[in-house]
């Protein structure tokens, strides 16, 4: 299992949307183990670990600052106090794993707003097709148990406190506990042993309250009689099937016969005749607007040729006038132009020469103009401004005709249609019989079927009721059989809750000197100190480490520094996460404690790189400091670097690419 990419949306200090890749791999086929997260106390990295339980366990989760809160408060808790309340707080979770040899992707998808609906979130799961698997969302919890059941999950989404707390405690605390539990398989054996002293409590009561059975013959005469019952009225169902399947034939036949000899249309007679009177009516409407028409100025329509005539006669005839005046005022003109010459000192031969000149263009100027027939419209202004407003008006008089001819023609036509409908038509005493006929065969079919459903529910009924003579003859030979085992169980719990109580143990030894062993090896990895334990006891009953030196002898675990206290209890859970035979990623919250410079350097070198495929480590700059992360990244174990910038002032959380240095 993988954690690819986990995204924030006004979780906690982490307002609007935040996306942190967490993919180890740096390309296709390189891959570094750790993702390094920094940020000051109170910065948001707890938050973070909160965040991925959530995702993964929604109500189950076990989060650091819910305490004793109902899950709808602690929701609330989570909403970032800077949003809108009525905008959604989301928390996604994308990782990959290994399900039928092939690798798959599922993106958690957890989302809020203040106050929930309910008191809880809303759980989506986003495949690698982006569609919702609703299957998945319903068996979610089961199917997580799978992945990384929640009794190991401290196992591997651990902090600091957790590792004080182990390394200081001769016993292991209650959460450590659990995952031992869980991970030796010692609450199977518990959660049997409670069923079957619930099963005892059980088979006791059911023999102390044994009443008289009934009696067997009477049980199965009744059944007889019951069955018998059953057979005929089956038969009855079956001969009314058959008779309401020929009715139905029956009345389909007079259907058809109804509709084809016009008993139908005769049944809209009435109908058909008011369409008949309102399409009369639109015809006459239309052949009085198109007499309107007629008597207006439509009948110049049969002479266009002459209105047209007309039209470019009296164009011409107010042309030839506009020219004559136009011609008397350039005379005009000239001549004014002639008396002015003669008053200037300009010679009378240059006169004559200007004066010839104006004669000559003016004779040229109108010679193309001349009237070649004798005007006889003698028509004015006004008079031909009536005539192009009579030619326009006559042409759209015209249009306004031939779309009344087309509509007259429709509603024709329309008439025509129903009046077809109309002939075809039963008459009145034929379609009474037609009617007739077809509500009769409808009655008959109606209590046909009516008959029908009665005898089936009865048939319903009487199969019901076999089923539970059945039940009770059945239970009649079963409960002098349940009743010896009954007994039997009870006499054989005893024996039962004692191999059990033998298997536990066995179990439980046989388990935990595998774990002995691992948590030796890790810790004499981690410490880097041999000669301190040579051997780790752990015990069936506390779970409690015990530490012996190489002559066998007891070593307090006073004795030991507080740093290696702390190894002790890292390698505890480093050895129980290999011993659950789960391949999941590790995510540490201030990983490093107390640790002196030399443990500290043993931890960066040796179980970072080691602790998993996958480390997120969440830190403060005193914890992994500059000396470390650059010992991590020489050793080439750091796939990406965050930081983790929080403002005071706005109380906000920001992620940003890169560490402290």
């Amino acid at each position: 299992m993988i954690f690819l990419e986990l995204v924030l949306q006004n979780f906690g200090p982490y307002s609007g949307k935040q996306v942190i890749n967490l993919n180890p791999k740096i390309d296709e086929e390189n891959s570094h183990p750790i993702i390094l997260l920094g940020g000051m106390n109170g910065g948001g990295k707890t938050t973070l670990m909160d965040a991925i339980r959530l995702a993964l366990y929604g109500a189950r989760a076990q989060c650091s600052t819910r305490g004793n809160l109902s899950y709808s408060d602690f929701l609330n808790q989570c909403v970032n106090n800077k949003i809108d309340p009525v905008a959604d707080t989301r928390i996604e979770l994308l990782f990959e794993h290994i399900e039928n040899d092939k690798p798959i992707k599922y993106r958690v998808v957890r989302s809020w707003t203040k106050n929930p609906k309910d008191g809880k979130d809303t759980l989506g799961i986003l495949g690698d097709s982006d569609t919702w698997p609703d299957a998945l969302v319903n068996i979610w919890d089961e199917y997580i148990e799978n992945l990384l059941p929640l009794g190991i999950s401290n196992l591997f989404l651990f902090d600091g406190e957790q590792v004080k707390e182990l390394a200081e405690q001769e016993t292991p605390p209650p959460v450590v506990v659990d995952a031992i539990r869980g991970l030796l398989g010692l609450e199977l054996a518990d959660r049997l042993a409670v069923d079957l002293d619930i099963l005892v409590n059980r088979k006791l009561k059911e023999v102390g309250n044994t009443k008289d059975l009934a009696n067997l013959e009477e049980i199965e005469t009744r059944l007889t009689q019951q069955q018998e019952d059953y057979q005929t009225t089956e038969e009855k169902v079956e001969i009314l099937k058959n008779q309401v399947e020929e009715l139905e034939e029956k009345q389909q036949e007079a259907i058809d016969k109804f509709i084809s000899e016009g008993g139908k249309i005769a049944a809209e007679r009435n109908q058909l005749e008011l369409q008949q009177n309102t399409k009369t009516a639109e015809i006459e409407q239309v052949r009085q607007s198109m007499c309107e028409l007629a008597a207006d100025v439509l009948p110049l329509a049969l002479i266009p040729n002459l209105l047209n005539q007309a039209q470019v006669q009296g164009e011409k005839e107010f042309r030839h006038q506009q020219i004559e005046i136009s011609k008397d005022l350039l005379i005009e003109r000239d001549q004014r132009l002639l008396t002015w010459l003669n008053q200037v000192e300009i010679s009378p031969i240059e006169v004559e020469k200007i004066q010839s000149f104006l004669i000559q263009d003016a004779d040229s100027l109108y010679a193309k103009t001349l009237q070649t027939e004798t005007p006889w419209l003698l028509a004015d202004d006004e008079t031909l401004s009536q005539l192009d407003n009579l030619i326009y008006h006559l042409q759209n008089s015209k249009l306004s005709a031939k779309e009344k001819l087309a509509i007259l023609k429709n509603k024709e036509e329309e008439i025509h249609t129903l009046e077809r409908q109309v002939q075809t038509a039963a008459a009145p005493e034929d379609y009474t019989k037609l009617r007739q006929a077809l509500e009769a065969s409808q009655n008959q079919v109606v209590e046909a079927k009516a008959n029908y459903e009665t005898i089936r529910r009865r048939l319903a009924e009487l199969e019901t009721i076999i089923a539970k003579s059945k039940r009770e003859l059945s239970d009649y030979t079963v409960e002098n059989i349940k009743h010896k085992n009954s007994e039997h169980i009870i006499t054989s719990a005893a024996k039962v809750q004692n191999t059990l109580k033998i298997f536990r143990e066995k179990l439980t030894l046989r388990k935990l000197n595998k774990l002995e062993e691992e948590v030796k090896n890790c810790f004499l990895y981690l410490l880097h100190k041999s000669d301190l334990v040579h051997r780790i006891t752990i015990d069936t009953k506390t779970f409690s480490l015990l530490l012996y030196d190489l002559n066998g002898k007891p070593v307090p675990k006073h004795r030991l520094s507080a740093g290696e206290k702390q190894l002790l209890a890292i390698a505890f859970l480093w050895g129980l996460a290999k011993v659950s035979g789960h391949r999941l990623p590790v995510a540490i919250d201030t990983p490093l404690g107390r640790l002196d410079s030399s443990h500290r350097s043993n931890l960066v070198e040796r179980y970072f790189p080691s602790a998993s495929h996958q480390v997120i480590l969440l830190s403060t700059d005193t914890e992994i400091g500059k000396k470390e992360v650059e010992t991590l990244r020489e050793n080439e174990a750091i796939a990406r670097e965050y930081l983790l910038k929080y403002d005071s002032t706005t109380r906000q959380t920001t992620i940003q690419p890169g560490y402290f240095w």
